[in-house]
Formats: C-alpha cells, structure tokens, sequence
C-alpha cells in the first residue's frame, strides 16, 4: 500500500484537479483511484482534505438522456407542489417551511 502525496492548499502542480474542477472542464474520474491530496490547514481543528484525480486519465462525462431529463423534471415539478394546499407554488417549497409561503404565513396574506 503506498500513501497518496500530500500538496498544501493552491499548491497542487499541474495535471491534477479536484470532482469540481474535473466537471467545470467536462470531465469525471472515470473510475481512477484519488492520486493525490490537498489540504488546507485549520485552526483547532483538523484539516479540511480534497482528493485530486489526475487529468490526463479522466474521462468525459456521459451525456444525460430523455429518460434521466424526464426524471429531473419530474423530481423538480415534485418539489414545487405544496403537501398543505396540493398547488403548484412556481417555486422550490423550502425545506425549512415544508409548505408555501401562503399555507406557512396565512395571515400576513391577509393583512397584504
């Protein structure tokens, strides 16, 4: 077993990127172990850790197909229905609120 090489924060060299960076270029690891890691020193606490997939071995993300389009839309629709009133709030219900904003305020609607 070999350990991973530790680079600093913003001190990784070239060729290797984080998830993130790999999907901001379009790409995925693909199925490649961690190569590297980074790590950014924290105050009393431990520090916080980025694994780093070499670049040159990524491979391209795959494309999304009517089927997984439908099942987005489908879990985005899900979200917008309020479980109080059954209506469609043209927005993300907050998690926070578990209802719209009508169902969770009704007498500041009434006042407006």
């Amino acid at each position: 077993m070999s350990t991973l090489p530790v680079y600093r924060w913003r001190l990784a060299p070239d060729g290797y990127a984080t998830r993130r960076q790999l999907r901001a270029l379009g790409l995925r690891p693909g199925g490649q172990d961690v190569a590297a890691q980074l790590e950014r020193p924290r105050r009393r606490r431990a520090p916080l850790v980025a694994h780093l997939y070499l670049v040159d071995q990524a491979k391209p993300v795959r494309p999304m197909t009517p089927a997984k389009w439908a099942a987005l839309a489908k879990a985005n629709r899900a979200q917008q229905v309020c479980p109080n009133c059954r209506e469609d709030a043209g927005y993300r219900i907050p998690g926070s609120l578990g209802m719209c904003v009508t169902c969770a305020y009704p007498e500041e609607q009434c006042t407006a």
